[in-house]
């Protein structure tokens, strides 16, 4: 997977000390544009060890909306807010990669139509009146999904907002948009196929590994996800990336999606470094233990 570049942003504030898992002191800095809450929550953290890719699954509008009796239009109407919060929060610290789960394909088959036109028309909006926070914030804009099903409009202005951004060297911001995980599969299991037809047939296939499925993916241009944020509290993934999140911290906030903000982000941030990443491994003491144990007989 190649590299991404760190977000160019405005000099940071003035340094300030915090404590990494093992108790060192490490020299931080507060980045420029983080309010006091985040700031506040920031200064925990060791920035050397944030997410290189974070995917959040945006959920709880239509609860949001009800619980104030409004339609539920207006919690995705209120859920741009939160986007806004969160992706600049994210490119202020440097996250190189962040995946937002807009809309997904079956969202074309349990929604009602007027809701569907509603959130093309919002995207559209989204799209064409970010783009001057995007390029401030040296954000660039990418999409997975089957983008060729959705409306010919709607695909003129991601094209557009896309190349608007493409110059950009910091922060990835991918939009998941009519994606589904299983299709994503089929998608890659086809190319694949595609691949060894114009290679040698099925001797090509033969040995298709790991590392080959992911080139056929969507999002073979990132890092697999090391945190994925789900709001509303729902304990699913909801058919996202569910290869990519094999070895993905989960982290679920009760928060709905339109109340998110950059702190919660952050919220989720303090509760990954807290975590250890085993990969399937055993941790240093552990392993430790069981040299030990083996040295003795």
């Amino acid at each position: 997977m190649k590299q991404l570049a760190a977000a160019s942003l405005p000099t940071p504030t003035p340094c300030v000390s915090v404590l990494n898992q093992k108790g060192i002191a490490l020299q931080a800095t507060v980045p420029a544009g983080l309010d006091r809450k985040e700031a506040e929550i920031y200064r925990q953290l060791d920035p050397a060890r944030l997410p290189k890719h974070i995917a959040i699954i945006m959920d709880g509008n239509g609860r949001w909306a009800r619980r104030r009796h409004m339609p539920r239009i207006a919690g995705h109407r209120a859920g741009v807010a939160a986007v806004r919060s969160t992706v600049e929060t994210a490119a202020r610290i440097h996250i190189p990669a962040l995946t937002l789960y807009a809309f997904s394909e079956e969202n074309w088959k349990k929604r009602p139509k007027s809701e569907v036109d509603f959130l093309m028309r919002l995207l559209s909006r989204y799209l064409k009146g970010e783009v001057p926070t995007l390029n401030q914030n040296n954000i660039r804009l990418e999409y997975i999904g089957r983008q060729q099903e959705l409306p010919e409009a709607v695909q003129e202005r991601m094209a557009s907002a896309r190349e608007a951004t493409a110059h950009n060297t910091g922060m990835v911001l991918t939009l998941a948009l009519n994606y589904s995980a299983r299709t994503e599969l089929v998608d890659a299991f086809r190319s694949l196929a595609q691949a060894a037809a114009r290679n040698g047939g099925i001797d090509h296939l033969i040995n298709v590994d790991e590392e080959a499925v992911c080139q056929h993916l969507y999002t073979r241009h990132l890092p697999d996800p090391d945190l994925v944020v789900r709001t509303s509290g729902e304990m699913r993934l909801s058919n996202f990336l569910l290869w990519q999140l094999a070895y993905a911290e989960i982290y679920v906030t009760p928060t709905l999606w339109p109340d998110f903000r950059g702190h919660h982000l952050l919220d989720g941030i303090a509760e990954y470094q807290k975590r250890e990443r085993r990969y399937g491994g055993l941790n240093e003491e552990h392993m430790n233990h069981h040299v030990a144990k083996a040295a003795r007989g």
